[in-house]
């Protein structure tokens, strides 16, 4: 691949990635404190865009594969989206907030499967090639939660508005940017199959469906991380200040995952295959989740965080490469956004449901029984382990 279109596409992904990565790990705060929302409505605000992620990407990948180059449909999401995030760092109310996010999940989430499908259009080995590119969003999630960490300490946290007002200038940024991408015209003919209908008929793939199962199975227990790590490791005696940090152990995994399979990822696929390599990723969550199931050493349990980043680079970096190979080229946008659906939509979405209510029926007196609730994520993650060995054939 040429430097200069390796520059390019890494670019695009580091500001892709940087937008989510300035307010969804801090938004929380904002919400919780200075607005004085409830849990539950924060959950709602922040399932705004796995909502999104259910409605959008399909009839995005329809528009992309069949009308409108991908570089034009990014530059217009990412503008958009980055004046809706300016207007909700303004909201101060629940159902504002909502309704203003609500509309920026709409143009956020086919973002997620049309940066992927553009990148893929113009990589000549993607196996190989891909995992580069991506690295590049796991380095901007950390950096710029750095960066926002670094100016509030220069100039106060305030009400937490600014994580708002940075994801909109960097969407906007982002916006300007795609429109420099590498030209992605309409794989498709307009007056052709509808691209989402075809990309439901990969379903007939007995591979395919088992692979979609098991994505969304494990999208659903990765909320059981997401939702209940910073709590767990604060009841196991970890600082509240030092949970931030213990937490980018797994982004700095996911780092060092995705740079060995830059080098050698074409080779590991073409040795074990999409099976095993899947199959390990998810083994990876089941060993994390059994060390959190463990409580003790704790040391243990902050070192298993590495596991996570591992796994996500296996299962769901390995999961786009999957459906970039296995689409036909006409479909490659709805292919990629019939599996954000799954994974980000459905199973992120139904996750925060499944796992809100596993941790409210495992609480006594207000404590939270941590053993028991990470073995129903062990559980699952074993049974996808099992399926993927059984059942998968690629």
């Amino acid at each position: 691949m040429p430097t200069s279109l390796y520059i390019r596409l890494s670019a695009m992904m580091f500001l892709q990635f940087a937008v989510w990565g300035a307010w969804s790990p801090v938004l929380a705060a904002r919400l919780l404190g200075p607005l004085k929302m409830s849990g539950k409505r924060t959950g709602w605000i922040y399932g705004t865009i796995y909502l999104g992620a259910i409605i959008s990407p399909l009839i995005a990948g329809q528009v992309a594969d069949r009308w409108i180059a991908t570089e034009w449909f990014l530059a217009a999401a990412h503008l958009a989206g980055g004046v809706l995030l300016l207007v909700a760092a303004r909201q101060k109310t629940f159902w504002a907030l909502f309704a203003v996010m609500g509309l920026y999940a709409l143009t956020f989430a086919p973002t997620l499967a049309l940066v992927n499908s553009l990148m893929f259009s113009h990589l000549s080995h993607p196996q190989a090639q891909a995992f580069g590119v991506m690295v590049w969003g796991v380095i901007a999630w950390v950096l710029v939660g750095w960066l926002l960490a670094m100016w509030r300490r220069a100039r106060g946290s305030g009400e937490g508005s600014d994580c708002l007002v940075l994801a909109g200038l960097l969407a906007i940024a982002m916006g300007l940017y795609s429109l420099t991408l590498p030209h992605t015209p309409p794989p498709g003919a307009p007056g052709a199959v509808l691209p989402f209908v075809k990309a439901l008929r990969m379903c007939t793939d007995a591979n395919f469906v088992v692979f979609l199962a098991v994505a969304f199975v494990v999208a659903t227990q990765l909320q059981f991380y997401f939702l209940g790590t910073a709590q767990y490791l604060g009841d196991l005696g970890v600082r509240t200040r030092d949970v931030p940090a213990v937490m980018t152990i797994a982004q700095a995994a996911q780092v060092i995952a995705s740079a060995f399979m830059a080098f050698y990822g074409a080779y590991v696929l073409g040795t074990i295959g999409f099976r095993w390599t899947f199959a390990g990723g998810v083994a990876c969550w089941l060993l994390m989740y059994g060390a959190y199931a463990l409580m003790r050493p704790r040391g243990l349990v902050v070192a298993s965080q590495a596991l996570h980043g591992l796994a996500y680079a296996l299962f769901i970096g390995a999961g786009f490469v999957y459906v970039n190979q296995t689409a036909p080229k006409d479909i490659v946008g709805s292919a990629q956004a019939l599996y954000t659906v799954v994974l980000f939509g459905f199973g992120f979405f139904l996750g925060t449901q499944f796992t809100g209510v596993v941790m409210d029926r495992l609480q006594v007196n207000g404590k939270f029984r941590w053993r028991s609730i990470f073995l129903v994520p062990c559980l699952l993650t074993l049974a996808c382990v099992v399926v993927l060995a059984v059942l998968f054939r690629t």
